[in-house]
């Protein structure tokens, strides 16, 4: 009875089968039906024995040469039912509570941390010979990539994309097992061989500015979604071939702006010709194969080129920003129209929105910009709404923001000016103080689980920022010199490079 009313207290059944009194017990529970108390002194003393006949290979029922018993026992067993299999013969050992899950990752040689939580402990490295000479637009590791229980531990896929098309697979670890909270890269031998490249299908529109918003790619690594085509086609890349698998041409002009739910079913495109497309992404046995041959909803309301785009499947919003400067929020299942924000700005001056990001609460955080100002000073802002559309706070930027991504309660942006910001969600301000990269951002983006932040620079390096500590650096560091500067490099490992931020004296 003391369990029913624990059970009843529960309003679903995930939160039943989710408590920690079904986690202290489970192993009990799978010690009577299929482990040691199923048969034998155990299954006595627990009061857990059934008719004989209900048991798996009690009776040979193929040995029986009379037709009545046989019947008989049939019924017997038809009557009865049956036990499962004994599968273990040893007691089943107790489920980790969630206080020694986390105990025992914070032990682990593999644990991350979570840079956000030690803000003021962050290095940064630099990758070379994925690009060199050509800038990064996408750089990312996918959140959702397959993986069996044989290859655990084995690296995962981070995907970059290049200017000049060419598509990167390297393999990736969050940390490094010689030494802890750095990271393993192993870079994809094929960007750097003219005979086995894999490159993006198609050339990209005349005269267009080539972002990581082109650019999108599916959870599970296997597929690139790319815009800006001179045919108004979204294409679809095969990451694993480097093929073209298909091409799709609704929109009415050129495509400036893809992106992914975080649920990795839905597409959402952005366009020159005004509107917006909510894509289906079509999964066979769970895996993305492709996009659906239609767009689920075509959706209208902005008077210029479509410039941005967010969507969260979870709270059925589609969020596009335009060079009208305004930002409209619509529904995806049925593609009703929601709201449209205006960011405050002078009337006599023309707005833009170049960039949006949509937070997992639904929170949206918008990048203005304003048309005709030659100098950065008052040119671009930062702006919050709520859900519900109320307008929360802004913040006026120093520099031009080229690739922005919200992550829990923290904003991550790239300038063109060559600065990495993190800022508070529900502020706008400042965390710590912006990361030089000295050279201007194509794109950002965080790891799951927080681990480190990628960053695509415009002479090809990837910089990777996490959470170091000089302590646990090898020893016969390396130190020279990087980009001609006087800034010095201490080599961690193979491909792994800090860049320490003070001048050398």
């Amino acid at each position: 009875m003391d369990i029913l009313r624990l059970l009843l207290g529960f309003k679903s059944l995930s939160q039943k089968m989710e408590s920690e009194y079904v986690s202290a017990h489970l192993h009990e529970w799978i010690d009577l039906i299929f482990g040691y108390k199923q048969r034998g002194p155990a299954a006595v003393e627990a009061l857990n024995v059934f008719y004989y006949c209900s048991y798996e290979g009690a009776v040979d029922l193929d040995a029986l040469t009379d037709e009545k018993e046989r019947k008989a026992l049939e019924g017997m067993i038809n009557n009865f039912g049956q036990t499962p299999c004994q599968l273990l013969k040893e007691p089943h050992p107790q489920r980790l509570s969630a206080e020694e899950v986390v105990q025992r990752l914070t032990k682990s040689d593999t644990s991350t941390l979570n840079l956000f939580q030690h803000l003021t402990e962050l290095k940064s490295f630099f990758i070379e010979g994925i690009s060199d000479g050509v800038p990064i637009v996408k750089a990312v590791v996918p959140r959702n990539q397959s993986r069996s229980f044989i290859s655990q531990g084995s690296p995962e896929i981070l995907v970059t994309a290049s200017l000049n098309c060419i598509i990167g697979t390297h393999g990736w670890l969050p940390y490094d097992k010689n030494i802890s909270n750095y990271f393993t890269f192993i870079r994809d031998t094929t960007v750097t061989n003219p005979k086995t490249q894999r490159n993006m299908s198609g050339p990209f529109a005349p005269g267009l500015e080539i972002t990581s918003k082109l650019f999108a790619v599916s959870h599970d690594a296997k597929l690139l979604f790319s815009g800006g085509h001179w045919d108004n086609s979204i294409r679809v890349t095969s990451l694993t071939k480097g093929k073209l698998i298909g091409q799709h041409i609704r929109h009415m002009d050129i495509v400036t702006c893809l992106a992914i739910d975080y649920c990795g079913i839905h597409l959402i495109s952005g366009s020159r010709d005004t509107t917006c497309m909510i894509w289906q992404i079509v999964q066979q046995g769970g895996v993305p194969v492709g996009l659906a041959p239609k767009p689920l909803q075509i959706l209208y309301g902005h008077t210029d080129e479509v410039s941005s785009v967010g969507i969260s499947t979870e709270l059925d919003m589609a969020v596009s920003g335009s060079k009208d400067g305004t930002v409209i929020v619509r529904t995806i299942r049925k593609g009703q129209y929601v709201r449209t924000l205006r960011p405050p700005c002078e009337s006599s001056l023309l707005l833009t929105v170049p960039n949006l990001a949509v937070s997992w609460e639904g929170h949206i955080v918008v990048h203005t910009s304003i048309e005709g100002k030659t100098t950065l000073k008052d040119k671009n802002a930062l702006h919050l709404y709520s859900v519900n559309g109320k307008y929360l706070c802004s913040e006026t930027l120093k520099e031009e923001v080229s690739d922005i991504c919200v992550t829990g309660e923290y904003i991550v942006m790239g300038s063109l000016q060559g600065f990495l910001s993190i800022r508070d969600l529900y502020s706008l301000s400042l965390s710590i103080s912006p990361l030089a990269m000295r050279l201007p951002i194509h794109c950002i983006s965080v790891t799951k689980e927080y681990s480190h932040i990628l960053v695509g620079l415009e002479d090809g390096k990837l910089i990777i920022v996490g959470v170091g500590k000089p302590a646990e650096m090898r020893s016969g560091q390396l130190s020279r010199k990087l980009w001609g500067s006087s800034k010095r490099l201490s080599q961690i490992s193979s491909g792994e490079t800090e860049y320490n931020t003070q001048d050398s004296k």
